[in-house]
C-alpha cells in the first residue's frame, strides 16, 4: 500500500458482505509507544468491525499522521496535543501546510512525558548542562521535535547552545548513546518508553529535570509532571518534568458507523491495550474530552452521548 508501511493486517470476510472497510492506523517509530499500541488498536478493530481490514503504518508521528489524515491516507492516528492544535491553526512553522480542516477528534488518550536522558558520561544533570553537548531531539517537525523548542525556549535557551543538535528517532538516539557518539536524548512518550528502558539496561544515565517553573512558562497544553522513581534501572528518585495529552484523531472523510465504533471499542477494549504497553493504563473515558484540540466527530460524539459524558 504505502512503500514504507509496516504493516499487521486482518481480514474478515462473509458471504454476500459488503467490500471490506479498510483501516489504516497511523503510529510512530517502532522503539516509541504509539506503535504497539496501534498494533492493539487494528486488531481491536480488525475483530470487532465486521468486513474489516485493518493496517498499521509506522510514521515519523504526530505531525506526519496529521498531514496524512488531511489527505485521506489513514483512517485513525496517534498525535501529541499541541501538534493537534498547530495543525487545526495551519501553523507552517510546525510542519503544517496550511490549516488541516478535515480533523476530527476521537479520544484523548494518555499523557506524554517529555523526558530527557543522557549517559552518565556525560555529565548532564541539568538542561544547562546541555549546552556545548550533542542531543537528539527528535525526527525534524515531529511532535517529540516541537516539544524539544518548547522546553528549550522556555529555559532560555535555543539550538545554537548545543555542540550538536541529531533530529533522529528513539532507537537511532539510544544507539549513538551506547557507541558514545551521541550525549543525550529528548523522547516525548509514555512513562516506561522501551528505547530509554534499553538505554538504562545498557549504561549508567540521568534523567534531567524539567523544572516545574519552566513548565508553567509554556502553559497549556503543557503540564507539570513526574517521573517517578524506578521508572528506568538506575533511576532512583523521582524527577520533575513537562508532560502533555496524546489524542487519538480522524478525518471528517470516515463514515459516522465507523467512528462511532473506533471509539466505542477502544474504551471496550483498554485491557488488551494495557498488554500491549503500560501507559494505556492512564486511558480513561471520563477524561476523553478533555483538553480536544480539535471538533469531535460526530461518530465519537454518538458515543459519549450513549455513556452519558455528552448531553
Amino acid at each position: 500500500m504505502f512503500a514504507a508501511t509496516l504493516a499487521v493486517s486482518t481480514a474478515f470476510s462473509a458471504a454476500g458482505a459488503k467490500a471490506a472497510e479498510f483501516i489504516n492506523v497511523l503510529t510512530g517509530g517502532t522503539s516509541g509507544v504509539y506503535y504497539p499500541l496501534g498494533v492493539a488498536l487494528s486488531e481491536i478493530y480488525g475483530q470487532g468491525i465486521k468486513d474489516a481490514r485493518t493496517q498499521v503504518q509506522a510514521t515519523k508521528a504526530s505531525v506526519e499522521n496529521l498531514n496524512l489524515l488531511q489527505a485521506g491516507r489513514g483512517e485513525i492516528a496517534f498525535s501529541l496535543g499541541d501538534s493537534v492544535q498547530a495543525a487545526w491553526e495551519g501553523n507552517t512553522e510546525a510542519g503544517f501546510p496550511g490549516k488541516l480542516d478535515k480533523l476530527r477528534g476521537i479520544a484523548a488518550i494518555y499523557p506524554n512525558y517529555i523526558q530527557v536522558v543522557a549517559s552518565a558520561d556525560s555529565g548532564v544533570k541539568t538542561l544547562a548542562d546541555l549546552k556545548g553537548k550533542s542531543l537528539s531531539v527528535g525526527a525534524p517537525k515531529s511532535g517529540t521535535e516541537l516539544n524539544a523548542r518548547a522546553i528549550f525556549e522556555a529555559a532560555g535557551m535555543s539550538y545554537k547552545d548545543l555542540g550538536k543538535t541529531e533530529y533522529l528517532p528513539f532507537a537511532e538516539s539510544v544507539e549513538l548513546i551506547k557507541n558514545r557518539q551521541l550525549d543525550a536524548t529528548l523522547q516525548s512518550a509514555g512513562l516506561g518508553v522501551a528505547s530509554i528502558r534499553d538505554l538504562a539496561t545498557s549504561l549508567k544515565i540521568n534523567v534531567v529535570a524539567i523544572p516545574k517553573a519552566e513548565v508553567e512558562k509554556i502553559g497549556a497544553p503543557y503540564i507539570p509532571a513526574v517521573i517517578p522513581a524506578g521508572t528506568y534501572e538506575g533511576q532512583t528518585a523521582e524527577v520533575e518534568t513537562a508532560a502533555v495529552g496524546n489524542f487519538l484523531i480522524t478525518h471528517s472523510g470516515v463514515s459516522d458507523e465507523t467512528a462511532y465504533q473506533l471509539t466505542k471499542l477502544l474504551f471496550e477494549n483498554l485491557p488488551k491495550l494495557t498488554a500491549a504497553h503500560a501507559a494505556a493504563k492512564a486511558i480513561d473515558p471520563k477524561k476523553a474530552l478533555d483538553g480536544m484540540p480539535v471538533p469531535l466527530h460526530p461518530g465519537a460524539e454518538r458515543y459519549y452521548k450513549e455513556i452519558g459524558l455528552m448531553k
